[in-house]
């Protein structure tokens, strides 16, 4: 809640809640009497600020949503755009732990319990509100009992990759002519846009596995019993927008003829 009243002037700390948001985080290694250990503060503040973050993207993800359902290409090109460049910054704040070695990982390590990051309910939300759509990713999600409502409200609306293809459907355009044109549209750019949103999506799912394999290596289990590295590296394969990956090989097709 906000800290200031009615009558009190609106400030830097009282508009972002700065005391309450500064006090969120709880060191768990030094809560039993032992000593803190100095590097969990920062453990919790990449993954609280990587929720933070989570809770934006998924606001530009219904934002790109809309303007696809309402055959908006320049404002959804603007989204995608800005989509890129949030997924960005989520991606480089993991940099962050990688001045995290092993052997100071495991001085708290314990205190972490079952909690993991394959339990973020936003992140799930995200995957769904991008496309995944499949088995597998459903089951995954049934693992951890049953699928939180945030992440079932994504799964009950469209995909990204439907919502595009209606837009080119309902412009008289086939995904093939985006690349066979007179020139460039803005449904090409939107086109490259989404396609570079999956590429950034893999590249932070890279940018994970790398540091968990740095932090606890390749074979190791990860916290809250799951596989690890070896779970998140068959995750970067995962497809957002299949049908505009599969045009450039049916392109390369025909060009050999």
């Amino acid at each position: 809640m906000p800290t200031d009243t009615p009558d009190a002037p609106v400030t830097y700390g009282s508009y972002l809640a700065l005391d309450e948001l500064l006090a969120l985080q709880h060191p768990r290694s030094g809560a039993d009497g032992g000593a803190e250990q100095p590097d969990e503060l920062l453990f919790i503040v990449v993954h609280q600020a990587s929720e933070l973050w989570f809770k934006v993207l998924l606001h530009e993800l219904d934002g790109l949503r809309g303007c696809l359902a309402e055959r908006n290409a320049e404002s959804a090109l603007w989204r995608v755009q800005r989509l890129n460049a949030l997924t960005r910054i989520v991606s480089s704040q993991l940099t962050a732990l990688d001045t995290l070695p092993p052997q100071r990982f495991l001085q708290f390590r314990g205190y972490l319990g079952s909690s993991s990051g394959s339990q973020s309910v936003q992140f799930r939300a995200i995957e769904a509100a991008s496309g995944l759509r499949d088995p597998h990713f459903v089951q995954v999600l049934r693992e951890h009992g049953e699928i939180p409502a945030l992440v079932q409200a994504e799964l009950d609306k469209p995909a990204l990759q439907d919502l595009f293809l209606g837009l080119l459907a309902d412009a008289g355009v086939q995904p093939e002519e985006l690349y066979t044109g007179p020139g460039p549209s803005t449904l090409f750019f939107l086109a490259e846009g989404l396609l570079e949103y999956e590429q950034q999506f893999a590249r932070w799912r890279f940018a994970h596995v790398q540091l968990v394999e740095r932090i606890i290596g390749l074979g190791t289990q990860g916290t809250g019993g799951t596989l690890g590295a070896k779970y998140l590296a068959r995750t970067v394969a995962q497809r957002f927008f299949p049908q505009l990956w599969e045009v450039r090989s049916r392109l390369y097709g025909a060009a050999r003829g």
